[in-house]
């Protein structure tokens, strides 16, 4: 979502702001902006629509120069895709402020501030704030202390920074939901949404917290609670990667982290398993206390994540685990019963989805028997706050259709599944197969990524249709659902998913010639029942293009393309079956023209409702 940077420094800022922003493209955004404090005591602000690009390209019309200032991509929500709509945003000429999330009672203070005076240039929320704060200044509180009495009255999810002509070397920042991290390096100090845009000026950072009042006067920085009470923020050292993702040989990061994905189920297995056997520790240090209390697991997740969760419930259910999954901005606007001996695990790709944060916190209240984090950076929110965390290590995964990170996130969910299977009665014997399977998973995803040519053919089929249909059975059904989600992502093709079985129950009035039937077809218990709905569709005219394994006995005809995926034993063919239908939206969106990383109107990181 929207990206905040800032910076308060002894030499020029104004490069480090455009870097930073940079760094947050990966989050999604329709617009950016930078303001600086002149050396003459104004604010200078430029703005663009479009990519980060954009912006650099006007900065390098019209330099600005500073030690001060605040930067921003803007995710519109309230007020179109415009450059008045763009952040930063300023009042008066003297105040300047930018803010990441949602002010839902910006209706009401807007009429109020018109009644004060008060302008407007732009549609969106955030103005509101930028005159609050004035209104407060106006009235004779310091700059901290405008911000803290604006943040008490705005209701919402949002974390903010600001500046004032009048102050150059001081800035104010605030955290009421998206996070918000603090940096400092030789005497200078930074503000950023996430640590990718600290990193080429350090790797110490601290975590703001909710209510928390940042100001920053030169070298200093003072933290204020929600009481306005002093706070000492710990102090975190990154271990993330300070270099910026190169595209190298491919077209697109999408392409990029498709062909990665090997490599990265590599490293996340790496060191989590020992001979034939998984070790608990992965999980963390309390990990065998909290699995032995566990009775049952419920999954929280958004979007792909959820689609992991999904191929979870039937590994854990199989091994006798009681499993529920929900989307988690549906999970937290209900009421739970009490879920003693219930293990939460949410999956986040960031680890700052707000949907899932709050999901956690709702859960917590309920006297669980822990959490539960499968997440990629393990500086997030989610993180910090869970009792146990399994990491999966696919370094940066710019490209806002997640690939490598679902797939390393499902070989953590299978790991989770066989440490539960031990106080269920699996023996050491079942455990041991399913392990050498999943030592297996780096090759076979390696293989699979050979049908690459065979996919982009058949992606010729899809160029211009807009309409598509996928079908699976079993934990199948979840890796349909997301390649229809993957295919709508990046290329713009309505597609469904359904369980091949309910068919009959509707979906069977939409096959006809024109729209492609994709069907995910692997060599399990299921296959002849899949074969009889798959029958179906070719007796309505439908077109069927079928993944699966040479002895499935799909039999290739004018109606029914094949492509032939290497057998896998069934505890691992969810995971190797995804790839192909994350190559076939690939090369699908190629035809298309789509902006492949970065579909219009999504971003990567969720960070408000």
């Amino acid at each position: 979502m929207c990206g905040i940077v800032g910076a308060v420094r002894t030499s020029e800022a104004s490069g480090f702001l455009l870097e930073g922003l940079r760094r947050l493209e990966y989050r999604g955004y329709d617009s950016a902006g930078v303001v600086m404090i002149s050396p003459g005591g104004e604010l200078e602000r430029t703005r663009a629509v479009g990519k980060v690009g954009e912006l650099e390209q006007a900065l390098r019309q019209k330099p600005l120069e500073g030690t001060t200032g605040i930067a921003h991509t803007r995710w519109a929500t309230h007020g179109g895709v415009t450059e008045p709509n763009a952040h930063p945003h300023i009042c008066n000429g003297t105040l300047a402020l930018v803010c990441n999330g949602i002010v839902e009672n910006h209706e009401s203070l807007r009429d109020n501030q018109r009644a004060a005076g008060l302008s407007f240039s732009s549609e969106t929320d955030t103005e509101v704030v930028v005159h609050q704060v004035y209104l407060h200044l106006q009235n004779g509180l310091d700059l901290a202390e405008a911000v803290r009495a604006t943040i008490a009255e705005l209701h919402g999810s949002f974390s903010l920074a600001v500046v004032h002509a009048g102050e150059p070397g001081r800035l104010v920042a605030a955290r009421q939901g998206p996070p918000l991290l603090l940096g400092r390096a030789d005497g200078e100090n930074f503000v950023a949404s996430d640590i990718n845009a600290l990193l080429p000026v350090t790797r110490e950072y601290q975590v703001l917290e909710n209510g928390d009042v940042a100001d920053i006067r030169g070298t200093e920085c003072l933290i204020r609670d929600r009481a306005g009470e002093i706070a000492v923020r710990t102090v975190h050292t990154s271990t993330q990667s300070g270099d910026s993702a190169e595209l190298g040989e491919y077209r697109h990061f999408m392409q990029k982290e498709i062909h990665e994905q090997p490599r990265a189920v590599a490293d996340t297995l790496e060191g989590r398993l020992l001979g034939d056997h998984v070790l608990e520790e992965s999980f963390g240090s309390r990990a065998q206390e909290i699995f032995d209390a566990t009775r049952q697991v419920q999954i929280i997740a958004c979007g792909t994540s959820y689609h992991a969760g999904l191929v979870a419930q039937h590994w854990l259910e199989y091994v006798g685990i009681p499993c529920e999954v929900e989307v988690a901005s549906e999970y937290r606007y209900r009421r739970h019963p009490a879920r003693k001996g219930t293990l939460v695990v949410t999956i986040s790709q960031s680890g700052e989805t707000a949907d899932t944060l709050a999901a956690l916190e709702e859960a917590t209240r309920q006297g669980i028997a822990g959490s539960l984090v499968i997440c990629n950076v393990s500086e997030s929110s989610l993180v910090r706050e869970s009792d146990l965390a399994f990491m999966t290590h696919c370094g940066p995964e710019v490209g806002v259709a997640s690939t490598k990170t679902f797939v390393s996130a499902m070989s953590g969910l299978l790991l989770l599944a066989l440490v539960l299977s031990r106080r269920q009665g699996f023996d050491a014997g079942f455990e041991s197969h399913v392990v050498r399977q999943i030592r297996t998973l780096p090759t076979a995803l390696e293989s699979v990524l050979g049908m690459e040519d065979a996919i982009a053919d058949v992606a010729k089929v899809f160029g211009d249709k807009e309409h598509a249909l996928f079908l699976g059975r079993g934990a199948h059904f979840p890796i349909a659902m997301e390649g229809a989600l993957k295919l709508k992502e990046i290329s713009y093709i309505h597609a469904e998913a359904y369980p091949a079985g309910e068919l009959k129950h509707g979906p069977l009035a939409l096959v006809d010639e024109k729209m492609p039937v994709v069907a995910v077809a692997p060599n399990d218990l299921l296959i002849e029942k899949l074969k009889s709905n798959l029958e179906e569709v070719r007796a309505r005219g439908g077109r069927l293009f079928l993944f699966a394994d040479p002895g499935s006995g799909f039999v290739e005809s004018e109606d029914v393309r094949i492509l032939q995926v290497a057998p896998v034993d069934s505890a691992i063919a969810p995971i190797i079956y995804t790839v192909p239908l994350q190559l076939l939206s690939y090369h699908v969106a190629l035809i298309k023209g789509t902006d492949v990383d970065k579909p219009r109107n999504l971003a990567k990181s969720v960070t408000v409702e």
